[in-house]
């Protein structure tokens, strides 16, 4: 931990070489970032009476390859945004967490009792389970207060959530076991704290806020995937990755959202398998004479979509290794189009007034044709929209779609290259 007054001097304005790692280099959001910590610094102060503070930051979360593929043990390619959840946190020498998370009400966590009983994620909930998992593993725990300030947008697909867990777990680590944890266990402790509350989430969002940067995971052994951090700096590309919120509810979809894994694992099922991942392309296709009646060929055209996206994340990976960023945009419309031809997560059936997703694709394609990529972000049906944007085009971009979406429904965004962090200033 750290005076309060020290870390101010080591901020400077945003005018250091971290937080340009974070937030990147404009100088007004630079400015911006170093008077959020400032003030939440002046906050925790204001409530908990202490000037020795630890500064962490948790990024939110992109999914940038492989569109409902987790569920059938597939590949996924994600990376961490500079939208972030930051803390000012201190240990309090006693075995309770206080956080007052600035928007919510504040709230308290026993940690003598940390069994979880209201099956509900609620942000206590998330804690206690954080830190029986952290106790399980042989790391220790104990009481902290803290003021966190969210950046994720709730709703935006970019995780706020999972960003929140991995920041209770950097917090742990790093106020009491040096910064220890392992980032692919902070994010598992993530993923274990949703399951204990009964919502049973893949594990890519916790990893990609965990880990940061570009990261591509292999679910083929569900209980250990493969998580792999790839060396690209996307800030060298001249591209900008925009987010846009194209309007509409998730809400009563859930029979559309459980259809997607339900119909790919009915094809799976009908041959021999439980989920598709052990299956080819050749395999489905083979098969499709004699199980056509049985699944339909809605679940057919998913499980296409499935084996070609699952393919095209190794690809993608590759383009990015090889610094083939034209290519790796290729395979982003690629998989755009897939999602809307074969997957059909852009719109829900019978609803012709209502298809947002499909409006913000399409005017994507007019902007950017030939210059950049766009494709749907996350579950789909509604929502939000992604798109990697030529700089120069960046202002009609996102003029056009805020004409029709509204201003403030577009994220700037850039893949940064830290995960769930304590700031070394």
């Amino acid at each position: 931990m750290s005076k309060i007054a020290d870390l101010v001097a080591k901020i400077n304005g945003g005018d250091n070489p971290l937080f340009k790692e974070l937030y990147g280099n404009d100088t007004a959001v630079l400015k911006e970032q170093a008077n959020r910590y400032i003030k939440y610094m002046d906050e925790f102060k204001n409530i908990y009476g202490s000037d020795e503070v630890t500064l962490l930051s948790s990024p939110g979360r992109t999914e940038v390859g492989g569109n409902h593929t987790d569920h059938q043990l597939g590949r996924v390619l994600a990376g961490a945004v500079n939208l972030d959840n930051i803390a000012v946190a201190a240990s309090n020498g006693t075995n309770t967490v206080k956080i007052t998370s600035i928007g919510f009400a504040p709230f308290e966590v026993d940690l003598s009792d940390l069994e979880v009983t209201e099956f509900k994620v609620t942000p206590g909930n998330l804690v206690k389970s954080i830190a029986k998992g952290m106790k399980e593993l042989g790391f220790e725990i104990g009481g902290f207060n803290a003021v966190i300030h969210g950046c994720v947008p709730e709703g935006s697909g970019l995780s706020s959530s999972a960003s929140f867990e991995t920041l209770i777990g950097a917090i742990f680590s790093n106020l009491f076991n040096a910064g220890k944890l392992d980032p692919v266990d902070n994010a598992k402790l993530g993923q274990k704290a949703e399951h204990a509350c009964k919502k049973f989430c893949g594990l890519m969002d916790q990893t990609a806020c965990a880990v940061g940067g570009f990261i591509t995971i292999d679910f083929a052994d569900a209980a250990n995937p493969i998580v792999k951090a790839l060396d690209f700096d996307f800030a060298t590309t001249g591209y900008s990755l925009v987010i846009t919120n194209t309007g509409g509810s998730h809400g009563g979809l859930d029979e559309e959202y459980n259809a997607l894994p339900g119909e790919m694992k009915s094809v799976a099922k009908e041959l021999g398998q439980e989920v598709l991942r052990p299956l080819s392309m050749d395999d489905i296709v083979k098969g499709m004479p004699a199980i056509r009646e049985k699944v339909g060929d809605r679940a057919l055209l998913r499980s296409i979509h499935f084996q070609a996206d699952n393919a095209r994340v190794v690809e993608q990976v590759d383009a990015l290794e090889t610094n083939k960023f034209d290519k790796f945009l290729e395979l982003v419309i690629e998989s755009g189009f897939s999602s809307y031809m074969y997957n059909q997560n852009i719109f829900v059936g019978g609803h012709t007034k209502e298809q947002n997703v499909a409006l913000g694709l399409a005017l994507s394609d007019l902007v950017l044709k030939g210059k950049g990529a766009w494709r749907v972000h996350g579950g789909g049906f509604a929502g939000t929209i992604q798109a990697f944007v030529p700089n120069d085009l960046l202002d009609e971009y996102i003029s056009t779609l805020e004409s029709v979406f509204g201003e403030g429904n577009c994220h700037k965004l850039f893949i940064r290259s830290k995960g769930s962090i304590a700031l070394d200033l």
